[in-house]
């Protein structure tokens, strides 16, 4: 019996072996290779992230409710405190892509001049947003010289035009969907016409409707997740439950990892 047949019986016998987790994987692994680069992805990271700090809210509410051990409680709370505080930190250059989007707005024609002024507005809200968070962040971490009630001002602040680029997202959606409905009916009457030019392509602008269709619902999902949250932080004296926060925030954390799974494709 040659050495490489040994060694072939030897892998196949040793479950454990990486060579014989690798035969079972296949030359190709397109699942594996999506999820790297879904982590890879500093938007992915984050929405993994983010479904631990809020889904660690419920758990902590069930431990509570079936008097589960105080130390296991403490420890999940350890350790969703630094994912939020990373969560922060991973938008170090949040505005950075602002800035690169007014400029696109600017120099690329819009669907419509409400929609472009829609944009517009949710830029600004997120220009103030960014820095007023890091403020914060900052602040609460005795990094910079802030005093608490200046420190929960800014942050409260800071929420405010969060929210507000949330209440204009619905905004902005529903004159998506307005254009949208334009195009769909455009194309069923040109098609039921006949007036289909040769380079057209129907069947690919009716898929194309459908995609922006079902990003619309998911964005819609996402934004009604974050408006509870965000009405919450902008209250001085919330009474907003611990656990709703996590359940708005789960909510939104599973479509936004739907959304991030779907780009990285």
């Amino acid at each position: 019996m040659s050495t490489s047949t040994t060694e072939k019986q030897h892998i196949a016998k040793d479950p454990f072996n990486p060579l014989a987790i690798a035969k079972h994987l296949g030359a190709s692994t397109p699942r594996l290779d999506h999820l790297l680069r879904f982590l890879n992805s500093v938007r992915g990271t984050d929405k993994v992230l983010m479904f631990i700090q809020y889904w660690s809210k419920i758990l902590i509410f069930l431990l509570h409710r079936r008097g589960g051990r105080a130390g296991v409680i403490q420890r999940i709370q350890n350790f969703a405190g630094p994912v939020s505080d990373f969560r922060i930190l991973l938008r170090y250059y949040g505005l950075l892509p602002m800035v690169q989007y007014m400029n696109y707005i600017e120099h690329h024609a819009p669907p419509s001049a409400w929609h472009q002024t829609i944009e517009r507005l949710q830029n600004w809200a997120n220009v103030i947003y960014y820095p007023l968070e890091h403020i914060y962040w900052l602040g609460a971490h005795q990094v910079i010289p802030l005093s608490q009630a200046k420190t929960d001002r800014i942050g409260i602040w800071s929420c405010r035009f969060w929210a507000s680029y949330v209440v204009l997202e619905y905004v902005r959606l529903l004159e998506q969907y307005r254009l949208l409905r334009q195009r769909e009916t455009s194309l069923v009457k040109r098609i039921k016409a006949g007036d289909i030019q040769d380079e057209e392509d129907p069947e690919l602008e009716m898929a194309l409707i459908k995609k922006e269709r079902t990003a619309m619902v998911v964005n819609t999902c996402i934004n009604s997740g974050y408006l509870p949250l965000t009405v919450h932080w902008s209250l001085e004296n919330s009474t907003f439950p611990d656990v709703m926060v996590g359940v708005c925030g789960g909510f939104a954390a599973i479509f936004q990892i739907y959304a991030a799974w779907r780009d990285t494709a």
